[in-house]
Order: C-alpha cells, then structure tokens, then sequence
C-alpha cells in the first residue's frame, strides 16, 4: 500500500517514536497527496552527459515496516533528467544521495530545488532494517 498524504503526517507524529517517519526539515509545500518531495541540499549543475551526485536537503528516517521508491519529478525528467538508485530500505536513517544523470542541456539545480518525489510504501511481515554503510549519512556519498 502506498501512503496518501494524511497518512504520512499521521506517521510523522506518532508517539511513541517506536515506527515513527522522519522528514527533517518538512515543508507542507513539498508534501503531495500520495508523495513528498525531496529538495537540493546545495546549488549544483547537472552537466550534459554526465551523472552527478546530489544530496537531499532532509535527512530521512524510515521505520522498519515502511520502504520508499523515488521518482525524478516530471518537471526534470522533461528536461531530460534520469534518476537512477531509486529504493530506499525500510530502516534507512540520513540523507539520502540522489544520482542524477542529465541527457538535455546543462542544468543549474539550486538549493531547495524540489527534485525528486518520495513514494512511502507499508512492509509486511518483520524487518531487521537496514544496517549498510549508508546508514547515517551526511551529504553525497559516492560509491564504493
């Protein structure tokens, strides 16, 4: 099941903290009915041909029994912005680097930029959560 806007925010103010969802900073502007949007950390140019890392400005805290799936918006992918590594696990903490490959004309991205879409999906069944070497990350981080 995909989480609709009321229930995002229902998540965002569970107590106890035990499954609770984490945006931080949230911007009701960036919340859509069935999706919020994740916005630029920093001003960046998307170079033509050329895939580029780019931090979200939120930091991310999934609880165990939700995953997200993560979409370029339309407005980018118009201009020919594709975004690979879409997924993020259930229990995933930090920011999260989106890897941006731009096939149009160089793109300058500006800070607070809303670049991507972050559907929230329910898990079934248990979950031991995420425990990469992503976790807690601060910025882009590049690959192994």
């Amino acid at each position: 099941m995909i989480l609709s806007s009321s229930e995002i925010a229902r998540r965002m103010e569970q107590t106890p903290a035990v499954g609770k969802l984490v945006i931080n900073p949230y911007l009701s502007e960036c919340q859509q009915p069935a999706s919020y949007d994740l916005r630029s950390a920093s001003d960046i140019t998307l170079e033509r041909g050329k895939c580029t890392l780019v931090p979200t400005l939120e930091w991310v805290e999934l609880p165990t029994d939700l995953a997200g799936t993560l979409m370029c918006r339309s407005s980018f992918g118009r201009k020919g912005v594709l975004l690979g590594a879409g997924y993020v696990d259930p229990g995933f903490r930090g920011h999260l680097t989106l890897c941006l490959t731009n096939m149009g004309d160089d793109l300058v991205v500006r800070k607070n930029d809303r670049v991507v879409q972050l559907i929230l999906h329910e898990v079934k069944g248990s979950s031991n959560g995420y425990a990469g070497r992503y976790q807690d990350s601060v910025g882009a981080i590049g690959a192994r």
